[in-house]
């Protein structure tokens, strides 16, 4: 296997890992101020000159550290902010790699009744399974060599389509679609927030 793709070992940052290591378990305020700054610098370490090879790594951080440690980062920070926007961006990539086909058949489903939303996306057509892939590896690398708002309203119209496929399939669940819907408006919601500059 090349030596750039191999996975490697996910980092643990948690309360033993730090014990063991003379640290503290940090109090709820510096974990949210820890998880803030790992996004900034995320940000910032791709879009500040990176080489396009710097931005397909960024786009791969979940290949790179595992999905643990993201987590243990990210996940728990609200939805409408930095990290949980970047969690859900990440979150949303790792599901389309994982199932290219319901993610192109849900999305298939959806893009005639959300135009709007499919013509922001800006995915190939027809969308199948490979046009979903190319298309979260470019929303995703759009944070760190685009306007990451754009970024951030491509990926909630992506959801929104989804969530739209979702509600016209009969074997898709009503929860499903309103969850990926709530994704949507979340991921909407942070774009503007970072135009105003108020995503933290």
């Amino acid at each position: 296997m090349d030596e750039q793709r191999r996975p490697r070992r996910p980092l643990h940052f948690g309360p033993d890992a730090m014990e063991a290591h003379g640290g503290t378990t940090p109090d709820p305020a510096e974990a949210a101020e820890a998880a803030h700054q790992a996004a900034l610098t995320v940000i910032e370490a791709g879009r500040q000159g990176a080489s396009p090879e710097t931005t397909a790594r960024l786009v791969r951080l979940v290949d790179e550290l595992g999905i643990d440690t993201l987590a243990e980062l990210w996940s728990a920070r609200p939805a409408r902010s930095l990290p949980g926007a970047l969690w859900r961006l990440y979150m949303l990539r790792e599901w389309v790699q994982r199932q290219p086909e319901q993610a192109a058949r849900e999305y298939g489903a959806g893009m005639a009744a959300a135009p709007v939303a499919h013509v922001v996306t800006g995915i190939a057509e027809p969308p199948g399974p490979a046009e979903v892939l190319t298309l979260a590896d470019r929303i995703l690398g759009g944070v760190f060599d685009g306007d990451l708002a754009v970024a951030l309203e491509r990926a909630g119209s992506f959801c929104r389509v989804i969530a739209t496929g979702r509600a016209h399939l009969e074997d898709s669940e009503v929860t499903a679609a309103s969850l990926m819907l709530g994704t949507a408006e979340d991921l909407e919601a942070a774009a503007g927030a970072w135009r105003a500059g108020a995503l933290h």
